[in-house]
């Protein structure tokens, strides 16, 4: 089954990721990205697997890479207690 994510969703996503950085240019700069690479994810609403892992590093899970890439990233399965 492919997961797909919402760009708008993602959009919001990546805005929270900024505000948490202060800028988009500071964004990049903490992943390794340029300010242009946040600029144009965000417009597109979607991001490469590098700057969603980089996004869940720095917001120490917070916003997560699963949230931003599940095709890439899916959401941890739980455990299941066996009796």
């Amino acid at each position: 089954m492919t997961h797909k994510s919402n760009p708008k969703n993602v959009t919001v996503l990546i805005e929270r990721a900024i505000a948490f950085a202060g800028s988009e240019a500071k964004l990049g700069t903490m992943i390794g990205k340029s300010q242009n690479a946040i600029w144009s994810a965000k417009r597109k609403g979607r991001v490469s697997a590098e700057i969603a892992a980089g996004i869940d590093r720095i917001t120490n899970g917070t916003i997560s890479k699963s949230d931003l890439r599940p095709d890439i990233f899916p959401q941890p399965q739980l455990a299941q207690v066996v009796p």
